[in-house]
């Protein structure tokens, strides 16, 4: 049962809640860990290749994973008659707000077996240096 079924009850979801609930590709579950080299990401994206996953991070250090499962197209004769469709298709997106230690120009990625991991190195973070201010007057 999900935390948000868990916190409303499951009559009271709406029907897109239930179905992001449900849906792997439309939710994203991701795991973030921090080892002492890195941040690690690690991201459900069942039966998708690499070609249709993008990962970005952009100026303000935001960690951006996208996507689209596409609708698998009818063969040309236009016979196929579908009796149920419960896989999801869609476009996802998550975000994350990298951390100051995390070395943005470092990142690497890659997907096996539809699950995407991502590599964030860290970097030592400088510590502020202590200046002495002289003290003027009598």
């Amino acid at each position: 049962m999900s935390l948000i079924s868990q916190l409303l009850g499951e009559e009271t979801l709406d029907p897109f809640l239930s179905m992001v609930n449900k849906c792997p590709v439309l939710s994203t579950p991701t795991d973030w860990k921090e080892t002492p080299q890195a941040h690690v990401f690690v991201a459900d994206l069942p039966g998708m290749k690499k070609e249709d996953v993008k990962v970005e991070v952009d100026e303000d250090r935001v960690l951006q994973i996208s996507g689209e499962r596409n609708v698998e197209k009818d063969d040309d004769s236009g016979k196929d008659i579908w009796h149920r469709v419960e896989r999801c298709r869609g476009k996802f997106l998550r975000r994350f707000s990298l951390p100051d230690d995390a070395k943005a120009d470092g990142i690497k990625a890659s997907m096996e077996n539809g699950v995407l991991t991502v590599t964030v190195p860290k970097q030592e973070l400088k510590k502020p240096e202590k200046k002495v201010i002289q003290i003027e007057g009598n």
